[in-house]
């Protein structure tokens, strides 16, 4: 079983593995962002507390945590494996029919992993560690998640534009990566690969768009 994780076969199904449980991630992150949508703010700062206290998101947390780091290693050790090999091109590069996302998934990645990173500092940190104001409903006292995440995207345009841009990039990393991580599992005949294409792709909308609709809201509404 250690061999297997050790070869080529088994770094890029455990990369597929750690990639799906994360895509089932975004699906779970966007349906409580878009709380944000709705209402004053008070469906989302109920819904971001009890995520945040949780006893199972608690458990899932530094595993998601975990997978993520490993799906960043795993991508990295195995892209530069690959233009070891091949210094003059990657084998992919080769194909008239890939796609520009799957020609620079390494970089797109990387460029998911920066904006992840500031996701991170400027929401999840000051969550966990900062000072976040409360609010209260019917005299129970919950942290304003909404009001940290409304107040930075309606006083600052260029950080909505950075949301935007992020959401691009995941779009664009996710048209690829979708179809490859189920690929890689073994859904690779023609038939179920030209099926997964057009879901990807409706997922990649659904959630990039999700994602990018929030900054937009708040732009048009508050800011232009």
């Amino acid at each position: 079983m250690s061999k297997f994780f050790t070869s080529s076969i088994g770094q890029k199904f455990f990369m597929s593995i750690t990639g799906i449980f994360l895509m089932l991630f975004l699906v779970v992150h966007l349906s409580i962002n878009s709380l944000l949508l709705v209402g004053d703010g008070k469906l989302f700062n109920i819904a971001a507390n009890y995520m945040s206290s949780n006893f199972v998101m608690k458990i899932i947390e530094p595993i998601l945590a975990i997978g993520f780091i490993l799906h960043i290693i795993y991508a990295a050790y195995i892209t530069l494996k690959n233009q070891m090999a091949r210094p003059h091109k990657y084998k992919v590069a080769n194909n008239s029919k890939a796609s520009w996302a799957s020609k620079n998934m390494f970089i797109l990645g990387g460029l998911v992993f920066i904006f992840l990173v500031i996701h991170l500092a400027n929401f999840f940190w000051k969550i966990k560690f900062g000072t976040v104001a409360t609010i209260s409903y019917g005299g129970e006292e919950l942290h304003d998640v909404y009001g940290l995440v409304a107040g930075l995207f309606k006083g600052w345009w260029w950080y909505d534009a950075i949301y935007i841009l992020g959401a691009i990039f995941l779009f664009l990393h996710l048209t690829h990566g979708f179809w490859s991580a189920f690929q890689t599992i073994g859904w690779d005949n023609d038939k179920w690969i030209n099926r997964l294409k057009v879901i990807s792709y409706i997922y990649a909308i659904i959630i990039a768009g999700g994602f990018a609709l929030i900054p937009i809201y708040f732009l048009v509404k508050y800011v232009v």
